[in-house]
């Protein structure tokens, strides 16, 4: 076994501490990652404070790692030694399922194993990248441009491609008018993707004060939301919108910009159920729908794409001795726009 060390929540009250743990010796088809950075996504707090239930202690959380290849297996075939590699939202799957086949291994028929609150298949627990290294396989350890700056990297393993994907799939691009609800660590990225692809991007917003900002990050228009004279400019006229809010909002005032056949994808996770006006769908067509992630090879797609156009995410870095202050701050929605954790520090 190889020893670990990191920070983990014992349970949902108390903050993150050291925490040393075992992982397992790596296998033939195994990638060992020494992490260097590891972003803080807002489920990291979710699940550390158990506020969707399903939480395993204890937890070592960390779903956006960039590092260097220490050690490959015999089989492995598309890394190296001294390699910089990312391991996002997940470490394994069933592989045999459809969507394992297809590629799209975020929508396992068995379940997707997540980089930590999950069991693998052997029933142990897995834990995240707060900490200095990781086993993964090598079908779901991602390569990353060397041109990019490694800690701005790391949150597009969850952040990035949870905005990329809906984007590609619902075809954000030139001639489009594409809507993105919120300016978090979701939105900014999913802001950035949608002025790449093209597209005439609105950002919506519920504070002018990111007027400047998102203007800045590529959006053609700022809407407040609350404003209904403005939004009302642009009734049954969006093709696209990609909701990004974690926050319970009213849905029904999105719908109804959509022009017919549009759609409206869901990638927040708000913790009161909406309530959506079945009209505002049926008489124009529209549909509203969710994604979560990307599968491995659309993950790696992404990563190429930002590589070739140069596109990272805004961070704040931290120490990991400042991760309980960095939660605190994420539920104010206290920074711009990703925390990423220097495991350097971890050394201290």
């Amino acid at each position: 076994m190889m020893k670990s060390v990191g920070y983990a929540a014992q349970n949902a009250t108390t903050p993150l501490a050291p925490f040393s743990f075992e992982r397992r010796d790596p296998g033939p088809n195994d990638v060992v990652v020494e992490i260097q950075y590891c972003g803080v996504c807002h489920s990291d707090l979710h699940q550390a404070r158990k506020e969707w239930g399903n939480s395993l202690y204890p937890m070592v959380p960390g779903h956006e790692i960039v590092g260097k290849v220490t050690r490959v297996g015999g089989a492995v075939k598309k890394f190296k030694a001294g390699d910089l590699a990312g391991v996002g939202v997940m470490v394994d799957s069933c592989r045999t399922c459809p969507s394992c086949k297809a590629g799209e291994e975020q929508y396992c028929d068995q379940g997707m194993v997540g980089t930590y609150n999950a069991r693998d298949h052997k029933g142990e627990l897995t834990f995240g990248g707060y900490s200095n290294n990781i086993v993964v396989g090598e079908r779901y350890v991602h390569t990353i441009s060397p041109k990019l700056n490694p800690a701005a990297v790391a949150p597009l393993l969850c952040a990035g491609i949870t905005t990329y994907s809906p984007l590609r799939h619902w075809k954000a691009g030139k001639g489009k008018k594409v809507g993105i609800i919120g300016l978090g660590g979701l939105g900014h990225m999913g802001l950035k993707f949608a002025h790449s692809f093209g597209a005439h991007v609105v950002q919506f917003t519920t504070s002018l004060s990111k007027k400047e900002d998102a203007l800045r990050l590529g959006a053609d228009e700022v809407v407040l939301s609350s404003d209904a004279a403005a939004m009302q400019k642009h009734a049954n006229s969006m093709d696209f919108i990609l909701d990004t809010a974690a926050a319970p909002h009213d849905l029904n005032a999105y719908l109804a910009l959509l022009k017919r056949d549009g759609a409206m994808a869901l990638v927040g996770l708000p913790e009161v159920p909406p309530t959506v006006i079945t009209g505002a769908l049926a008489f124009r067509r529209r549909s509203l729908s969710g994604s979560i992630i990307g599968g491995m090879p659309e993950t790696q797609e992404m990563l190429d794409y930002c590589g070739e156009h140069n596109i990272v995410a805004d961070i704040e870095m931290i120490p990991i001795q400042k991760i309980n202050e960095a939660y605190t701050r994420m539920a104010k929605n206290d920074v711009k726009y990703r925390f990423v954790i220097d495991m350097a520090s971890l050394q201290k």
